[in-house]
């Protein structure tokens, strides 16, 4: 199993889990106070999100670290940015969970989007190429999340 191939995988499915909460906001009225569709929609992206990252933090990056040593100022990156998206998906959770209005949780979404999506890129550049030859024997759910 390549790594780098189930790295891609995942995040496209976040990626896709990101729009369709997004999507889910934007069918909202703008005074109207989040339904539990959206609820759902915004729990799920970002207990998946969350879990990915601890999986990298747990398991993926120590194994990167062990087998290639010249990255771990790029992991410790990684581990700044993941650190810096829980807090983002803490203020998100936060807005949820007092509904507050879509035009609200669409600001808590773009500041997300944004920082995920420029994390996804540079952990892509940094790391893919090593994802090629990573000797782990481990189950991908477990290492990157359950998507």
């Amino acid at each position: 199993m390549a790594w780098s191939r189930e790295l891609r995988r995942v995040h496209g499915r976040l990626r896709e889990a990101l729009r369709v909460t997004r999507e889910a906001v934007a069918d909202g009225e703008p005074a109207e106070p989040a339904t539990r569709e959206l609820l759902l929609f915004c729990h799920g992206f970002c207990t998946a999100l969350s879990a990915h990252h601890e999986g990298e933090d747990r398991e993926l990056f120590p194994a990167i670290a062990e087998q290639f040593p010249e990255l771990r100022e790029t992991l410790r990156y990684l581990r700044q940015d993941h650190s810096m998206i829980e807090h983002l998906l803490s203020g998100l959770q936060a807005a949820v969970t007092r509904a507050a209005p879509p035009k609200e949780l669409n600001r808590h979404l773009e500041g997300v989007a944004a920082i995920m999506e420029s994390h996804f890129r540079y952990e892509e550049r940094q790391l893919l190429v090593v994802l090629e030859t990573l000797a782990l024997d481990a189950n991908p759910d477990v290492v990157l999340g359950p998507l």
